[in-house]
């Protein structure tokens, strides 16, 4: 079957209106004809980002030889069987988020700057989405086990997340309640409530103050973009959803209680790698929760959050934890690559080769709030021109080595950059070229980096 084939046309010059402005849709595959649509055969290109809050216990997760001969440390030894598709990479950082606290998630994927005056900006997540939402039915998912989500609009505003997995199936591969028809009045509804609520914001507007206009701003974009979303989903509905195999539909349609974490996060892994699988999204962002809430694992006699493993005070047991913490996190992300292997894509080619992922975390020590050297594994998209099997070590030459017996020395390498020019966007950057995203920079960007 193929997913992206439909047999009906929109206008091109469909247009969304809100503050007085015109804004065009993308191009949707549902503009174009069947037969257009079913000349497609270039293998679609994904990504897949995944956050851990906290940091990580550095002191058994840094890696400390650069280059191929590199030996996986203790954290990251799930990985150590993916060798050729990953690498782990050290030394970056988003000097927008050095020396502050638990918000460095929100800039993770953006490259922005944390204050109180600061606005953020597009995540790369998004950006891909802009290239590749004419393709699928969503430009892109967001899942986040607790708090916020890690996709970010151009206009600074934070996307809604999704957690229970049900819910997601449904979102993704089950018709509306009360079928197409139904569907397609509430939501021309919602675009009218919205134009209804634009129009009487823009007369409140001319009453208020520079603080309150920013705010209100910041409102409207959220307005705007859930309008765009609503018209989006409408052009979708005449569009058949994907079939889903008994088998994949066992696996993800249910409710996994947060005290299986391990459950969980495969079952949260599982329905990405569907969503992958069918096409109808090529963008995706999971946290594993927030810097504050991040679950707590009982399957393996974790009983305290994350947050507080983070700050263990030098304590053996909370070190030890927050040590099986990482670890067990990592076996997880192995489980995701290993079901993008074994999964074929619409052209029959494993769904691992034309897919990016990174995972890590946007803090590096958390006892401190250590926000350099940042734990960062990129994996996958070999088909995508990347080369992994490396150690890909941003410190090296810019320190005199990793001092893992001189614990002091070391975290101090996870507060203060050794190589300032080792930004984080450049990964990133990277990353959306890979997807077909044309711009030379992103975020604070300073180079493009070389996988």
């Amino acid at each position: 079957m193929n997913y992206l084939s439909q047999s009906w046309l929109i206008d091109r010059r469909h247009a969304l209106r809100a503050m007085g402005t015109c804004i065009s849709l993308p191009f949707l595959e549902c503009m174009v004809p069947l037969n257009a649509a079913e000349k497609q055969t270039e293998t679609p290109r994904r990504s897949a980002f995944i956050y851990l809050a906290n940091g990580v216990h550095s002191l058994n997760y840094q890696i400390t030889t650069p280059g191929k001969d590199f030996e996986f440390s203790r954290s990251l030894k799930p990985l150590e069987k993916y060798r050729e598709v990953v690498t782990p990479v050290s030394g970056l950082h988003h000097p927008g988020s050095l020396g502050h606290h638990h918000n460095c998630i929100n800039i993770w994927l953006t490259g922005g700057k944390i204050g109180p005056s600061e606005r953020n900006t597009i995540s790369v997540d998004q950006k891909m989405a802009e290239v590749t939402a004419q393709h699928t039915r969503y430009p892109s998912m967001e899942i986040a086990l607790t708090q916020g989500s890690l996709a970010w609009t151009a206009d600074g505003v934070q996307l809604p997340a999704m957690r229970r997995c049900s819910e997601i199936f449904k979102s993704l591969f089950e018709e509306p309640k009360g079928g197409i028809e139904a569907q397609r009045k509430a939501l021309r509804r919602k675009a009218s409530v919205l134009d209804d609520n634009l129009a009487e914001v823009r007369r409140l507007e001319e009453q208020m103050g520079a603080a309150d206009k920013g705010r209100l701003d910041q409102y409207l974009t959220s307005v705007r973009e859930a309008e765009i979303r609503a018209r989006r989903a409408d052009a979708w509905l005449d569009t058949p959803l994907p079939e889903i195999a008994d088998a994949d539909r066992k696996r993800t349609n249910r409710d996994v209680p947060q005290t299986q974490a391990g459950d969980y996060f495969r079952t949260v892994y599982d329905l990405i790698v569907l969503a992958f699988q069918t096409d109808v999204t090529r963008v995706a962002t999971f946290s594993l929760g927030g810097e504050g809430d991040a679950f707590a694992i009982p399957e393996i006699g974790i009983t305290e959050s994350r947050h507080q493993l983070s700050h263990h005070g030098g304590d053996e047991g909370y070190m030890e934890k927050l040590t099986n913490y990482d670890t067990f996190a990592i076996e997880q992300f192995g489980y995701f690559l290993s079901r993008l292997e074994e999964t074929k894509d619409l052209n029959g080619k494993p769904l691992l080769g034309s897919t990016m992922s990174l995972f890590g975390s946007g803090m590096s020590y958390g006892h401190s709030h250590g926000n350099a050297n940042l734990p960062l594994v990129f994996a996958g998209g070999n088909d995508l021109g990347l080369k992994h099997g490396s150690h890909l070590d941003f410190n090296q030459d810019h320190f005199d080595g990793y001092q893992l017996d001189n614990p002091g020395a070391h975290y101090g390498l996870c507060s203060r950059p050794a190589n300032p020019d080792a930004h984080m966007s450049n990964l990133l950057l990277l990353m959306a070229q890979r997807m077909g995203v044309e711009t030379d920079t992103f975020g604070d960007s300073n180079k493009v980096i070389e996988v």
